[in-house]
């Protein structure tokens, strides 16, 4: 019982992650790298207020602020420098690195000491579920808005959206500052749900989010009723429950980032009708 309740916990908190990524791979049709730094961002930010005395919310508020920041650069670098979407998402990445060092200080910051939102009396998954389902209805209400559709817009056809007279450049940044706002707000639960921050927690994590949303699309695209957010939720939980059981099989753990670009190519290759 108690794996299932830790797959569950890992796969809510987690499952932010992948419907951050959904709104840029899916929606957007943007490859946004800049969420392996922006993840760790959120995580830097939270722990280091933590350490300060800051209140656990308040942390995780600024935090979230802290990644929409990031991805509003990333933006910018794309509609305004002309930069590509691809190179756009790795410079900031790559220049996440240093800020996220100079916030922390070090390259690591524990806070198994710390007072933070998972050291109450409250299960822990109650809180990450909580929140999950808070961000669910609110992103779910959001994209019923004029400014929702015309990120869908966006991201089928662009030109259309222009010849509406909308500035597709806006809706652009929009996006990409409520995806990677998203995605600090997972690596800040995660640092204090973890009990730590590390300059390398958010490696490898733009795979493994896209695997989440290809397994939940994959596997219930054909539930009409399900909505995009649903879809990530659930792909991200199916995802952590499999890393799970393959290391419950014996895998090492050395081996988790190639056990993950193995499910990426699984799941890419169901989506696309290969295997059939």
């Amino acid at each position: 019982m108690g794996v299932l309740i830790n797959i569950l916990e890992q796969g809510l908190l987690f499952s932010l992650v992948s419907i951050g990524v959904y709104i840029t791979f899916k929606i957007l049709d943007f490859p946004d790298l800049s969420v392996d730094s922006t993840f760790p961002l959120g995580a830097a930010i939270s722990a280091a207020l933590l350490v300060k005395g800051v209140n656990p919310w308040i942390t995780i508020i600024i935090a979230t602020i802290g990644g929409a920041l990031a991805g509003g650069i990333t933006a910018f670098l794309h509609v305004k420098l002309k930069i590509t979407n691809l190179m756009a998402g790795i410079l900031v990445m790559i220049g996440l690195y240093s800020i996220n060092l100079r916030i922390m200080g070090k390259a690591n910051i524990p806070l198994f000491n710390t007072p933070n939102l998972f050291k109450v009396a409250i299960p822990a998954v109650l809180i990450i579920l909580i929140m999950v389902i808070v961000v669910k209805i609110l992103l779910d209400l959001y994209l019923k808005t004029k400014s929702g559709f015309l990120l869908r817009a966006v991201g089928d056809n662009e030109q259309v959206v222009s010849s509406l007279g909308v500035n597709k450049d806006v809706v652009k940044v929009i996006g990409l500052m409520i995806s990677n706002g998203l995605v600090a707000l997972a690596g800040a639960l995660t640092a204090q749900y973890q009990g730590f921050s590390d300059v390398g927690m958010g490696t490898g994590t733009v795979v493994m989010g896209l695997a989440a949303v290809i397994i939940g699309c994959s596997l219930f695209e054909r539930i009409s009723f399900l909505k995009v957010t649903t879809l990530s939720i659930f792909g991200a939980i199916i995802y952590k429950a499999a890393i799970a059981i393959v290391l419950k099989l014996g895998l090492n753990a050395n081996d988790l980032k190639l056990m993950t670009a193995i499910i990426v190519v699984i799941a890419l290759c169901s989506n696309s009708g290969v295997f059939k």
